[in-house]
């Protein structure tokens, strides 16, 4: 490590360089092991009986687990630092994964079982992404964050497509069970890679020990969480957080089936894997884009609201074009497009988090996340609602582009890049957090 001129703990750009290759695997296995259950579905239907409502009671089981432990998560990362809790939690569901075939020799309620095993799988996941937040806060600078968000967050497109590519040929040679035990134990080996090379297990030992003790709170440790909740710039972002997320989520749910309906005699492969090769390179220039410009003497807030008008605003637009094309090939690129472009979110609004609340971005992100996939939800139910009511997939594209363009104006007109964490009568939260932090043992 090596400080700033502030005195602040940064990664050197070598440490910098490791982390952020094996956190992009580590967002890539994470997808790896919760696309799993979805790959597989079909098939399980099969051998335990499920109909389609049965399934969709499983796949949607997880995203009730994912919304509880977003807040924790964030606030775990900023106390006892976020790759303790990334790799803790990476054990925990890794294992889950590896015995999900098991559950079904245990009971004949394959139902319940499995359903509970999805909730305790959201339960787990949803940790990563509040506490990686809150450990790029603190160890990437300004200038580099943005391209070290995006390329880590590419992991999740990277993820779907190994999965899709690997999971469908495990599935047809060998049969469901191997995509739970594949996803598993690699992310078991990427838990024992970490904790033998990048961390050791007396730091895991001594969060353990941390966790089980609870956490002294002396008046400096306090962060006024009122006062945070007043300031317009921190409900901009929660804003458009919640709209990028149902966005995303309604786009996720829906295209396959769009696709399928529109276009019959289509290849489904292509439609399942061409917008997730487009949206990975999207995000890594992103990246590149944003710290470039930042580097070039371009404000911060500028360059951030600029990435959102392509994340929110850009990619909206061509999710109204597919409400307006006959052509296979034309909603294949409107796809692609929306898709890849919502992947400037990652250098917009992820990180706008972290410039406003360096010592509690992790908690602040799992709010505004909690608040998307709440948001995804019903948006995602909403979408469906309106297909059957309206016979009309344009409706569903327009509920994408209002929505997308309710959370871009509100960031534009009320979004800032100052810090909203130091507040007076109270010590830099952000020095605090970062000596707190090292005191339960940081990364090597």
């Amino acid at each position: 490590m090596k400080r700033d001129g502030g005195g602040d703990l940064y990664w050197t750009r070598p440490e910098c360089q490791v982390w952020t290759v094996m956190l992009l695997l580590g967002t890539c296995l994470l997808y790896c092991a919760r696309v799993s259950m979805p790959i597989c579905a079909l098939s399980m239907n099969e051998d335990f009986g499920w109909n389609k409502k049965q399934s969709g009671i499983v796949l949607s089981s997880f995203f009730w687990g994912y919304c509880l432990t977003q807040i924790i998560g964030g606030h775990l990362g900023d106390r006892i630092g976020g790759e303790k809790v990334i790799l803790l939690s990476a054990c925990a569901w890794g294992f889950i994964t590896a015995l999900t075939p098991l559950l079904s020799h245990l009971s004949n309620a394959h139902l319940v079982l499995m359903t509970l095993s999805r909730i305790l799988m959201g339960l787990l996941q949803g940790v990563y992404f509040p506490a990686l937040t809150s450990l790029l806060s603190l160890k990437v600078r300004e200038s580099e964050r943005a391209f070290t968000y995006s390329t880590v967050g590419a992991g999740s497109q990277f993820g779907t497509l190994v999965i899709g590519g690997a999971g469908s040929l495990l599935l047809d040679w060998y049969g469901w069970q191997s995509v739970f035990y594949f996803s598993g134990l690699l992310t078991l080996l990427w838990v024992y890679y970490m904790c033998r090379y990048l961390l050791n297990e007396q730091e895991l030992i001594l969060s353990l020990g941390v966790l089980a003790k609870g956490f002294p709170m002396s008046k400096q440790m306090k962060i006024p969480w009122k006062q945070l909740f007043k300031k317009a710039p921190v409900w901009a972002v929660i804003f458009a957080q919640l709209s990028s997320a149902s966005s995303f989520f309604i786009l996720l749910s829906w295209l396959p089936t769009f696709f399928q309906e529109t276009f019959p005699d289509s290849k489904g492969w292509i439609f399942n894997v061409v917008p997730w090769l487009t949206a990975i390179p999207a995000s890594l220039f992103s990246g590149f884009l944003s710290d470039h410009l930042i580097s070039q003497g371009y404000r911060t807030i500028t360059v951030r609201k600029v990435m959102q008008v392509i994340g929110l605003g850009v990619s909206s637009v061509f999710a109204l074009c597919l409400g307006h094309t006959s052509s296979f090939c034309k909603s294949v690129i409107f796809a692609s497009a929306s898709i890849g472009l919502q992947t400037f979110n990652h250098s917009g609004i992820s990180v706008n988090i972290q410039d406003l609340a360096p010592s509690c971005a992790g908690f602040l992100f799992g709010v505004a996340n909690t608040a998307g996939a709440l948001a995804g939800v019903v948006g995602v139910y909403l979408g469906g609602y309106l297909i059957e009511t309206t016979g009309s997939w344009t409706s569903v594209f327009n509920l994408v582009a209002v929505v997308s363009n309710l959370g871009l104006c509100t960031f534009l007109i009320f979004g800032e890049a100052q810090r909203v964490d130091t507040i007076s009568g109270y010590e830099d939260l952000y020095t605090t957090a970062q000596w707190y932090v090292r005191s339960a043992g940081g990364p090597r």
